[in-house]
């Protein structure tokens, strides 16, 4: 497998002509986000990824002290970067940009604006591609019921999300109850998840439905091998098809998460949450709907919402 070093080298040489027409010669900025496409950057390295996007010109020659001071990180985060990347050093990194940075200039390039604006719109291409994923997932429907029913069926429902993955499992908890009896959030880890898994498998629940969103915490690990401990079987929703938290759940469900901005974004999990909550409301109709009304008279008699 190349190194980012050879890989960058590789991004600044000129593309050879075919034998009709040439290819278009991508944008110092865009070999530079391919450069940095591919790796998982925790939300402090995309930062220094995307200084160097919006200043390459400049970025590319600072010194590893005066890059660190533009971005406000530490000199170890710039070196764990670059080492993220697959170079041997700041130094490796920094000999790989300076070709590009060259060409930009040579070439009039964009100004950070223009690139921070075709960065967030290149933000919404990459999650338009995990939705297009997740809608070859969707396919095969009989999953998506399956699943619906047996959670349907388990009372309580144990609904599991730490850390950054908690706003996924709260808003499928807020919705789930508006359709199933029994509904549990557990949004803390270590003995107070153990507990609450715990308890509701004594009451007689089946099924925990956990979210693990990028970056994958220890914490979720354990509380999934907690959940199996107790007997209760594990619907897993996460990025990544494989891996240790794949390997503690009994059905797994994957939709891609959005990396190119500084934090991720979840377009294709919430999408997958609110397939899950129909297959849940279809999987006992009669329940559904009487739920349903029953929710309505109550937000109706205590004025829960403006006025459409």
């Amino acid at each position: 497998m190349p190194s980012g070093q050879q890989r960058a080298r590789a991004q600044a040489s000129a593309i050879t002509p075919g034998k009709r027409s040439p290819e278009p010669e991508p944008a110092p900025a865009d070999k530079v986000r391919a450069l940095f496409g591919g790796h998982r950057l925790s939300p402090g390295q995309r930062r220094i990824a995307q200084y160097i996007t919006d200043h390459l010109t400049e970025a590319a020659f600072l010194s590893i002290t005066d890059l660190a001071d533009r971005v406000g990180v530490s000199q170890p985060s710039v070196t764990r970067f670059a080492a993220s990347l697959g170079f041997s050093g700041y130094p490796a990194l920094r000999e790989a940009l300076q070709p590009l940075a060259l060409s930009a200039v040579a070439g009039a390039p964009a100004t950070p604006e223009e690139t921070r604006r075709n960065e967030l719109q290149a933000a919404v291409d990459a999650e338009i591609a995990n939705l297009a994923g997740l809608r070859r997932v969707l396919a095969d429907t009989d999953r998506i019921l399956d699943l619906g029913r047996e959670l349907a069926t388990s009372v309580p429902l144990t609904i599991l999300g730490l850390r950054i993955s908690v706003s996924l499992a709260e808003y499928f908890a807020y919705a789930a109850k508006r359709i199933h009896p029994d509904v549990r959030l557990v949004s803390r880890g270590g003995s107070v998840a153990y507990d609450a898994l715990l308890q509701s498998r004594e009451a007689g629940g089946t099924w925990v439905l956990a979210f693990a969103m990028p970056r994958h915490a220890n914490e979720i690990l354990a509380a999934l091998r907690a959940a199996r401990s107790t007997g209760l079987r594990v619907a897993l929703i996460t990025d990544v098809p494989m891996g240790p938290l794949v390997d503690e759940a009994d059905v797994v469900f994957t939709a891609g998460t959005g990396s190119r901005l500084v934090f991720d974004s979840y377009a294709a999990p919430g999408v997958l949450s609110a397939a899950i909550l129909q297959a849940m409301a279809d999987a006992d109709p009669e329940r559904t709907q009487l739920r349903l009304e029953k929710y309505e008279q109550a937000a109706e008699q205590h004025d829960f919402f403006l006025e459409d």
